[in-house]
């Protein structure tokens, strides 16, 4: 009988080492550490943030881990489903490309908790992080595409496997107990997208959810609970349960195929802006031709853009949703109205999608000057390519396309960027030193001796 996909995965987990990393892998893993951490405390700042951490102080009795920004000390679990909750928060956080999950959140949020309680050093630190979303990538690549339109999220799905992987590894699991971990957390994995239709906030859960029920599987496994070893191409595994179409794609060698040869979370993008990530091409063609062009709302008649098909149910219908979002979350799914904020604000930062420009009727007009059609021509999961045609009121019809999206690796952001980034986000409970203290300790990480200091510096301080 040949090895299951979950067991060649542990095989490979399992002796993983520091050294086994490239360096371009560690380097964008600190780099991916020091955005997530800054996202988590944005998220905090927020409504839903204050909502995640009263429900996870309430649940939890005192324990070892903090949640970042108001250091409340809380248990491995609910600290881990809090920091990853809130790091998803403004829909700002890192994604794999193809398959549009977002792997750091959890797989940063789980290590933070994991290192205060667990001896490890800052080369662990990177090691488990990067292993996480190596394999969270890796799951969520067998059927690029096809879990949005189902209404599933693959942040919910895949990146509870890259968790529960990266757990086993810090916990030290042998193969057998790290492939009952993968079996286990394939119960726990979820992320329906009903709150798509109505604004509400669960999607933004997904990511905390993830985080634990990887911690959760790793433990239970360590206490010889079982879970199914194919978990993943079984009669009833993921794939089969998830997309019941036989005739939907699935190619399960991209789970396995070159492991530790070929990273495929290198292909990954940051996110300058804090909405879908699919977006982001067109933000920045849009927000070009204004700089360019010294544009104003009143200025514009009409804005065109040519859509790869597998966006559409993501952000551009039903239009009435897209055209008038309820909340925040809503927003930062709709392309109409995300050009129209652009446009009108001149930037897309922290502070996007406020309650007063959600409701301004001047903003909310210039979406409804915003129309799509679909472009055969325009690249499927992997790629995310974009362009505005905007014809103005005096008649001028101004064109720009951004064939990458601004922090992939095709286009990549700087490290400046995403400092600044990181400054703005974490300003609401991180004094200019404490910030500095902080980037500097995740710019050494591989030197330092224990890592649970960087959870201690992300908390309100001077």
């Amino acid at each position: 009988m040949s090895e299951s996909l979950s067991a060649e995965l542990a095989s490979w987990a399992s002796s993983l080492e520091f050294q086994d990393l490239p360096s371009d892998i560690v380097d964008s893993t600190k780099l991916r550490v020091l955005d997530t951490i800054g996202l988590a405390l944005a998220g905090a700042e927020t409504d839903f943030g204050r909502a995640v951490r009263t429900a996870a102080i309430t649940m939890s009795p005192p324990g070892a881990c903090r949640i970042v920004g108001s250091g409340d000390r809380v248990g491995i679990t609910a600290a881990a489903f809090a920091n990853g909750a809130c790091a998803q928060a403004l829909e700002y956080d890192d994604t794999h490309n193809e398959s549009i999950v977002h792997m750091s959140s959890p797989a940063v949020a789980a290590t933070l908790g994991l290192a205060e309680i667990i001896d490890l050093t800052g080369e662990d630190f990177i090691t488990a992080v990067a292993l996480g979303n190596e394999i969270s990538c890796r799951v969520g690549s067998v059927s690029p595409g096809q879990f949005h339109r189902r209404g599933f999220h693959p942040t919910g799905l895949f990146a509870t496997f890259g968790v529960a992987y990266l757990a086993s590894w810090v916990l030290q699991l042998d193969l057998p107990a790290t492939t009952r971990a993968a079996g286990m957390s394939g119960s726990f994995a979820s992320g329906l997208l009903e709150c798509w239709v109505d604004g509400t906030q669960s999607k933004f859960l997904h990511a905390g959810w993830a985080a634990q029920s990887g911690i959760v599987a790793a433990f239970l496994a360590r206490a010889h609970a079982t879970g199914p070893a194919e978990v993943f191409e079984g009669r009833f595994g993921l794939f089969a349960s998830h997309l019941q179409d036989p005739k939907a794609p699935r190619d399960f060698t991209r789970i396995t195929a070159e492991l530790g040869t070929r990273w495929e979370s290198r292909n990954s993008s940051f996110k300058p802006f804090p909405a879908a990530h699919v977006l982001h091409p067109y933000i920045d063609a849009a927000l070009r031709l204004k700089r360019q062009h010294g544009l104003k709302a009143a200025d514009i008649a009409q804005i065109d853009c040519p859509v790869a098909g597998f966006i559409v149910p993501i952000v551009c219908e039903p239009t009435t949703e897209k055209l008038a979002p309820a909340s925040d979350s809503h927003g930062r799914v709709s392309l109409q109205y995300t050009l129209a904020e652009a446009l009108f604000r001149g930037e897309l930062g922290k502070s996007a999608y406020s309650v007063e420009t959600l409701q301004n009727p001047d903003v909310l007009e210039l979406a409804r000057r915003v129309h799509y059609h679909v472009d055969p021509a325009f690249p499927g999961p992997g790629r995310f390519k974009g362009a505005v045609h905007i014809t103005l009121r005096d008649g001028r019809s101004l064109v720009e396309v951004e064939e990458y999206n601004r922090g992939s690796a095709e286009n990549p952001m700087s490290r400046a960027e995403l400092r600044a980034k990181f400054d703005e986000n974490a300003s609401g409970f991180l004094s200019p030193a404490r910030r500095d203290r902080l980037a500097s300790e995740i710019d050494k990480l591989e030197q330092l001796p224990d890592a649970s200091g960087l959870a201690e510096l992300a908390v309100r301080g001077q």
